[in-house]
């Protein structure tokens, strides 16, 4: 397995960023480019651990020590067969995975972990370099048509597999071009979109076709959709965002924090021509919510001139390393640093926001917040908040971003018009990812709640698998393995 001794031998490297006074001045990503010997190096410190807990840690079951090997022996072709038999888009999880295999890995233990999701990067990029990633065009035409409602990871994941089975597939996205949440909601600072459009173009030779502009239960028709296709998918995500109804929540100023990343997304696909509605140079932002969407709202208002930016969270600032709580293999809540963070933010926990503070034109001026301490309920054993009130304080601000997650899918329009059964959540229930309707299915956050794009690409290919057992009978997909070595 790699070298015995490379966890031995070379520390845990990632590839470096470029300086924060150059990369704020564009969208591009952060990383400089690495050389092979340094992935090889990196490679070598996979373990022969015997039990591999990466395999656990990563919802795609990705065969980590197998590739990680591959690359050690410069086999990049074999380490490409090896991850695609089970990842169709490492190019995205390589980039924006937050890498949950790699809280699982064993030489994590007592050391740090194997640098897998830079080294899946760079195995796709190989692949691409040297041609290996080509159309599907060998395949057993099964005469079904699919309708895929949604152009998200999930709905991507799930186009592929079953394009792979043999199905006519059709995307069909609400917005201008496919990707959801990879083109509109992701910072081209994290994934570039000519990394989507390349996957799409491949997606495109395939034969799987792709209707943009077709916000189905609004402007397109879900019972012309379910009229000429055998079956349909609904992975149109999580997008109801959670909002803070507080006094002055009608303030000018008060943005979610998705419609802020998905119009400067759109500014920087369509040349810088126009900015976009909301712009934020020179003024003063907070971002309340401490997760990824939060800081990505960090590195966005950087780019863009903030004057200030602030980030507050309403849980306890993390600890840096594991308790008792979160022992490995587990993921660990621990403190988080991102890019965006060091490219300048001011970051404060256990704040409450109790009003959004308005002038008399109705323009925000600032957000009343309060410390807060968590206490355990000797009762109950839950956890409640305690305001601290000597601590009420006005911090003064021109724009706010609310990146306190999602609720659930939007209901008005396709769902309802579908008729399919919400489970206790508001999210569409499945059995096997199918729904009350045998012909509908559901995958991705629309189906199990906000989650990680790996978790999307998962659902999707799952979804995929029970679909088509539900068309054939008995799945192409479902229980293949493929024997890589006969394979190079």
């Amino acid at each position: 397995m790699a070298d015995p001794k490379g966890f031995q031998k070379y520390k845990r490297e990632v590839p470096s960023s470029r300086m924060v006074n150059e990369r704020l001045q564009d969208y591009k990503e952060i990383y400089n480019k690495t050389e092979d010997s340094f992935i090889h190096t990196q490679a070598a410190r996979c373990m022969d651990c015997g039990v591999p807990f990466c395999h656990s840690g990563c919802p795609l079951g990705n065969i980590i020590p197998d590739f990680n090997d591959a690359v050690y022996k410069e086999d990049w072709h074999k380490a490409f067969l090896i991850l695609s038999e089970t990842n169709n888009f490492p190019e995205f999880t390589g980039r924006i995975c937050p890498a949950p295999c790699e809280a699982a890995c064993v030489l994590g233990i007592n050391n740090l972990p194997v640098s897998i999701e830079n080294i899946e990067k760079q195995i796709i990029e190989h692949a691409y370099a040297h041609g290996w990633v080509k159309a599907n065009n060998i395949r057993v035409e099964s005469g079904k048509s699919i309708a895929v409602i949604g152009s998200g990871p999930a709905g991507l994941a799930a186009a592929s597999q079953l394009n792979k089975a043999g199905h006519r597939v059709t995307v069909y996205e609400r917005n201008e071009k496919p990707g959801g949440l990879l083109r509109y909601g992701i910072p081209d600072f994290k994934l570039e979109k000519w990394v989507v459009d390349r996957r799409v173009k491949q997606m495109e030779a395939s034969g799987i076709t792709f209707i943009c502009n077709a916000n189905v239960g609004v402007n397109t028709d879900i019972k012309e959709i379910e009229a000429k296709n055998d079956a349909i998918v609904l992975t149109g995500g999580s997008t109801i965002p959670r909002d803070l109804n507080i006094p002055g929540r009608d303030a000018k100023g008060v943005f979610f924090a998705m419609d802020f990343l998905e119009k400067s997304n759109k500014y920087i696909d369509k040349g810088f021509e126009k900015l976009p509605d909301i712009y934020v140079k020179g003024k003063r932002v907070v971002v309340i919510g401490g997760g990824d969407t939060g800081a990505d709202c960090v590195g966005t208002s950087n780019r863009q001139g903030a004057a200030s930016v602030t980030q507050i969270e309403l849980l306890t600032k993390p600890g840096t390393s594991r308790t008792i709580k979160d022992p490995w293999p587990l993921w660990p809540m621990i403190l988080r640093t991102s890019s965006s963070h060091e490219e300048g933010c001011q970051r404060e926990w256990s704040i409450q926001t109790k009003q959004f503070v308005k002038n008399e034109e109705g323009y925000l001026t600032g957000i009343e917040i309060v410390d807060i301490v968590w206490e355990m309920n000797p009762e109950t054993g839950n956890y409640g908040l305690r305001e601290l009130a000597e601590t009420i304080r006005i911090l003064e601000c021109d724009a706010v971003f609310i990146a306190a997650g999602f609720l659930f899918p939007q209901k008005v329009g396709m769902i309802e018009q579908l008729g399919v059964q919400l489970d206790a959540r508001g999210n569409v229930q499945t059995q096997n990812y199918q729904t009350n309707i045998p012909h509908v299915f559901a995958a991705g956050d629309m189906r199990r709640g906000q989650s990680l794009v790996v978790w999307a690409i998962h659902e999707g290919r799952e979804a995929a698998r029970a679909m088509d057992a539900y068309l054939q009978g008995v799945s192409s997909l479902e229980g293949k393995t493929v024997n890589v070595l006969e394979m190079v």
